[in-house]
This record gives structure tokens, C-alpha cells and sequence, in this order.
């Protein structure tokens, strides 16, 4: 098992980031369907009386999707792996500002794979809380924090885009951006940081340390671009309310269903091609 904290701190307020995270979220779920992979929508409606965080949060939107992720996964796992079993379930409980994701493999791995992913928000905060996420003393002894930078880390080539760079976006809508050398986050007003805390186990013998490896890696790499995403289609979320995202939402699962059985394979492979 591996736990890691991802900590993303941005120019926006906890308020604001409500809305860019769902608007992205639908954004890049078409970006990442066609040929017959993609996301499948199964549920997204509200819940009530599901305690999360010890109890601290128990409303909010649950959403249960299915991921087909064929070209997705690294080749030695395609190899090993019988076909149709790369099915990927996520059911997310968004108690906003706590969030948690659980994905499994019920199909083929069962209880020997999980990735829980316990998202916490917090404004005027620049990535400095030291146990948001109240873990155990022998919790934290294995827990890695990782600092994610939206400006300044690298990204892989094949993810580049330049309307996405932090570096020479300026939001019109709020003159936010462009973020620039190493400290940006200490000179943006707002600010909040995403602490994502990333618990993995692919129970594989021979393979486990490699996979939980990749998984992290991944989670990185998703966590990196996706946020700078975020930052970047400011002008195009910001102003929205929670009922045009969820207006957005509908439309996008009849866009999923669509491209899901047509077109190409799109999106971001496990190679980075």
C-alpha cells in the first residue's frame, strides 16, 4: 500500500473552485472518450446520511461511473490481463469542500485493487496544513507529501498545450495569471490549496510495487494537468452557477454515450502518447 498527498495550491477561492472543478471535470471527460473507450455516467444525483470524515460531512452529489480504459493501462498489465477486464468503476460522494473517490476493478481484481483519493479545500492557504485529512500516527509515518506546482513542474510533451500554460494565461474576466517564477503562490491574491490524499494497493504478486508505483505517478500526472487546466478555462467557468454545471453535466453524459461507441481513442495514454 502507498499513501501519498497531493497538494495543489491555486489562484482562486475555495467558492470558485467548486465550479472550475466540475466544469473541468465534464470538459475533460469528453477529451478522454471515443473509439470505444471513455466514461460511462451511470448515477449523479444527490445524497443524504453518508457520513464521511467521521462524520463532519454527510450530504452532497454522489456520481458512480465506469471508466473503459483499454489503452490507458501499461502494456504488461494489457498483456496479463484478460480482455474486457480493464473496467474501471469510480463512485465519488462530493461533500464539498471534503470529497472522496473510491476505484476499484470489481470485474477482475476484486479486493486486491483500490485507489481512494480523500479530497480537502481550504482558502487563504498556500499548502502548509500538516494532517487535514486526520490520519493515524502510523498513517502519517508512510504518507508522502507532494508539492504540485501548476507553473513551474514539468509536464510531459504529449500533454503540453499552450492556451494551458500558467506561465502566459491571463484570466479577462479577473486579471488573474500569468503565474510567474518560483514563488507565485505567495503573491496571488486569492489563494486555496487541493490537499489529495491518494491511498493505492494492487495486490499482485511480482507486480505490486510497480503498479502502485504508476498508480501514484499517474495521480501526479493527472492531478498536474487537470489543475492547470483549471487555471487556464478560467474564462470559461468563471460567472457560472451550480445550476448551469449541472446543466453542462447532462448534456456531456448524452455527449459521452455518443462518442464512446464512434470516433477514435482519445486522451492520455499510459505512455504519454
Amino acid at each position: 500500500m502507498q499513501i501519498k498527498e497531493f497538494r495543489v495550491t491555486l489562484p482562486l477561492t475555495v467558492e470558485e473552485y467548486q465550479i472550475a472543478q466540475l466544469f473541468s471535470v465534464a470538459e475533460a471527460s469528453k477529451e478522454n472518450t471515443g473509439g470505444g473507450e471513455g466514461i460511462e455516467v451511470l448515477k449523479n444525483e444527490a445524497f443524504e446520511n453518508f457520513p464521511l470524515l467521521g462524520g463532519k460531512y454527510n450530504s452532497g452529489q454522489y456520481t458512480y461511473k465506469i471508466y473503459h480504459l483499454q489503452s490507458k493501462v501499461p502494456a504488461y498489465i494489457r498483456l496479463l490481463a484478460p480482455k474486457g477486464s480493464l473496467e474501471i468503476h469510480e463512485e465519488a460522494w462530493n461533500a464539498y469542500p471534503y470529497c472522496r473517490t473510491i476505484i476499484t476493478n470489481p470485474r477482475y481484481m476484486n479486493q486486491n485493487f483500490f485507489i481512494h483519493v480523500d479530497s480537502l479545500h481550504f482558502s487563504d492557504d498556500c499548502g502548509t496544513l500538516n494532517n487535514v485529512h486526520e490520519l493515524s500516527p502510523d498513517k502519517l509515518k508512510v504518507r508522502e507529501v507532494v508539492h504540485i506546482d501548476i507553473a513551474n513542474d514539468p509536464v510531459l510533451p504529449a500533454d503540453y498545450k499552450p492556451e494551458e500554460d500558467p506561465t502566459t494565461y491571463q484570466s479577462k474576466k479577473t486579471g488573474r495569471g500569468p503565474l510567474l517564477g518560483p514563488d507565485w503562490k505567495k503573491r496571488v491574491d486569492p489563494v486555496m490549496t487541493c490537499y489529495k490524499l491518494v491511498t493505492c494497493e494492487f495486490k499482485w504478486f511480482g507486480l505490486q510495487t510497480r503498479v502502485e508505483n504508476f498508480i501514484q505517478k499517474s495521480e501526479r500526472r493527472l492531478f498536474t494537468n487537470f489543475h492547470r487546466q483549471v487555471f487556464c478555462s478560467t474564462d470559461r467557468w468563471y460567472g457560472l452557477t451550480m445550476d448551469d454545471i449541472r446543466a453542462i453535466e447532462d448534456k456531456v453524459k448524452e455527449e459521452l454515450d455518443k462518442a464512446r461507441q464512434t470516433g477514435e481513442v482519445r486522451g492520455m495514454r499510459a505512455d504519454g502518447d
